[in-house]
């Protein structure tokens, strides 16, 4: 029989203004591999302290297996004072682990000279060396390149320890999950707890989405009943008084309940985000970049990079941690001068810039707001914060606020109050509230629950504007992206069409064809060499070199053509499409049509000039 590592029986959680979750219960055992997934706020870290004995709950009890050995890693990880390898060890475990997640090069440094991510990399380091029966890790996901991310998986694939997560990388759920592995998802909902088992064949995480979909389909059918029950009582109300003698105080009572209750509790969780945010129209250029390199003392971060953003563009940019992704977009967003190289920018730019910190930036506030609103930093409240310190919250804030799912109590709280993931949440309202019609986003999924993530998805979907973004997340930029910036070491950038999956894909065939490439010469003397005898009796080794394609400028200059004329063409098609929408003349539409079909003739056969000066970028 399996070790049982927790057993948690009808355990509850309460704050003061509300209760996060009760009458939950799970066992976890030895190999199990637990997900919890619920909004941003709902709980889940809570969950995590109370399944490692830290935190104690309300009601219920939590049972600990004998002996259990548990290892905890927290969304924000404080370490311990000393250097980086003194906290980690020195054995061949910890030097495996430590260069897959990137810490090497940290060793000798002070762990309070680490940033955010570099903590929780050499935190998520030691929680993945040593011995244990639990793992519960808090996003370990954040803050780690593609890469890592894969191979992280594998490594916790291969655990024998129990494994308790929350994360919002859907890929990392959908494979741990699985039934292979005694998965399940415990799913926190409006303070009710859920556990979905794996199916034989399927993941836990299938699992839950197909119980949550049944879920929604009961409360629209309960909605739908409240909302028939809501028109009796209004149509009796309102036949006037003689008809309201008998027993009004108890159809009034009801009525009021009916009428004012508002949506179902299902309708704010499960509102899309097609947010009515305004934004100033974009002209034909946005930003494009030009040789640009950026050094830090003798380090070249960027090199020569090439850049044109398109109206409407859809960019995600890829690549190990400490490329320079961040170095990119803060130059893309105006916030980084670059060392060499030409930056324009269109003069009807608006740019909104969300950073993989900006939880932190919420009560950032100017000391201007505070004066006026008469209140600490801190104790600012969420309407207020999105308001900013020269107007009064209004109706539009309120509206905002509530497709981002904070309620009403909510919006009226002290920003302390919120989670991380509520903060994050937050910025990113802050950001759309100024109305941007290019967005920079730095890893904008970190600490963001699956239902946020999704309805950004949907919101990016209709959004008219471009979109930059660096993120770990593939599913997120599978959806959102439709080309990818890849930022190799040494500064180099590809630009690769298709998403991730597009990239991936050439990544693959990369790798396939350096695998199946010939071995290259021997060097001079060895055996085996079929160089030619020089004047003196030694040997050459200088081969008859092919006749030489373009140079690599020559094809880059090429490119940024193909581009420049790809993007026009774009541009007609979209006016060629909004003219033929608005018009009934069946003549125009006619030679609209006509005209529409050759610019995508066209555009289809720039787009493959396109490739194929890509694929020879690429291979050169």
């Amino acid at each position: 029989m399996d070790m049982i590592c927790v057993d948690a029986a009808r355990v509850g959680i309460a704050q003061p203004d509300k209760v996060l979750f009760e009458d939950l219960s799970v066992t976890i055992t030895r190999g199990d591999r637990v997900a919890v997934v619920g909004v941003n706020g709902s709980g889940k870290t809570t969950l995590l302290r109370l399944l490692t004995g830290d935190l104690e709950p309300d009601s219920g009890v939590v049972r600990f297996g004998r002996g259990v050995r548990i290892a905890r890693l927290d969304q924000d990880p404080v370490l311990p004072d000393g250097t980086v390898a003194e906290f980690l060890g020195d054995s061949w475990e910890v030097a495996a682990v430590a260069t897959s997640l990137g810490v090497q090069p940290l060793l000798e440094r002070r762990t309070d000279e680490l940033s955010g991510g570099q903590a929780k990399r050499v935190a998520l380091a030691k929680v993945l060396v040593g011995e244990h029966d639990l793992i519960v890790v808090d996003e370990p996901t954040n803050h780690l390149d593609l890469e890592a991310i894969e191979w992280l998986e594998q490594r916790l694939l291969a655990t024998p320890a129990a494994l308790v997560l929350v994360t919002h990388d859907r890929h990392v759920l959908d494979r741990l999950t699985t039934s292979k592995g005694s998965g399940k998802v415990v799913e926190i909902d409006r303070g009710r707890g859920y556990v979905h088992t794996a199916a034989a064949g399927s993941s836990a995480y299938a699992t839950y989405l197909s119980a949550r979909a049944d879920r929604a389909e009961r409360d629209a059918a309960a909605e739908a009943t409240r909302k028939i029950l809501a028109r009796h009582e209004l149509a009796w109300l309102n036949r006037g008084a003689p008809a309201r003698s008998t027993k009004p105080k108890a159809r009034l009572r009801t009525a009021s309940e009916i009428v004012s209750g508002g949506p179902g509790p299902a309708d704010l969780r499960d509102h899309d985000l097609r947010l009515g945010v305004g934004s100033t129209r974009l002209g034909n250029q946005v930003v494009e970049l030009e040789g640009v390199t950026k050094r830090y003392g003798d380090h070249v971060v960027l090199d020569g990079v090439d850049l044109l953003i398109e109206p409407g563009a859809r960019l995600g940019v890829v690549g190990p941690n400490g490329s320079g992704k961040s170095t990119l977009l803060d130059i893309i967003a105006g916030r980084a001068e670059p060392s060499a190289g030409v930056v324009r920018r269109g003069r009807t730019v608006v740019t909104g810039y969300a950073d993989q910190h900006s939880a932190t930036l919420v009560t950032d506030v100017p000391p201007a707001a505070t004066i006026r609103q008469g209140a600490p930093t801190g104790e600012l409240t969420v309407r207020e914060i999105v308001a900013g310190p020269l107007r009064q919250p209004d109706h539009t804030d309120s509206a905002l606020l509530e497709r981002f799912w904070f309620d009403t109590t909510a919006q009226y709280a002290p920003v302390r109050m919120l989670s991380g993931g509520e903060r994050r949440r937050l910025h990113l309202v802050m950001v759309l509230a100024a109305k941007p019609n290019l967005l920079v986003l730095d890893e904008p999924t970190n600490d963001l629950d699956l239902d946020t993530l999704r309805a950004l998805e949907e919101f990016f979907d209709g959004w008219p504007g471009a979109l930059v973004l660096a993120s770990h997340d593939r599913a997120f930029l599978d959806r959102t992206v439709d080309h990818v910036l890849e930022i190799a070491d040494g500064g180099q950038m590809r630009r690769v069409p298709g998403g991730v999956t597009g990239w991936l894909a050439s990544r693959s065939a990369s790798t396939s064809q350096r695998r199946a490439a010939p071995p290259t010469e021997r060097p001079s003397g060895s055996s085996g060499s079929k160089g030619s005898k020089g004047p003196n009796g030694s040997v050459s080794t200088t081969q008859k070199r092919p006749p030489s394609g373009p140079s690599p400028s020559t094809i880059g200059r090429r490119i940024r053509d193909t581009e420049q004329e790809m993007a026009k063409l774009e541009r007609r098609r979209d006016a060629l499409s909004e003219q033929l929408s608005s018009t009934t003349d069946r003549d125009e539409i006619s030679r609209i049509g006509v005209e529409l079909a050759e610019v995508q003739a066209a555009l289809d056969l720039v787009e493959e000039r396109w490739l194929e000066l890509a694929e020879s970028q690429h291979s050169g």
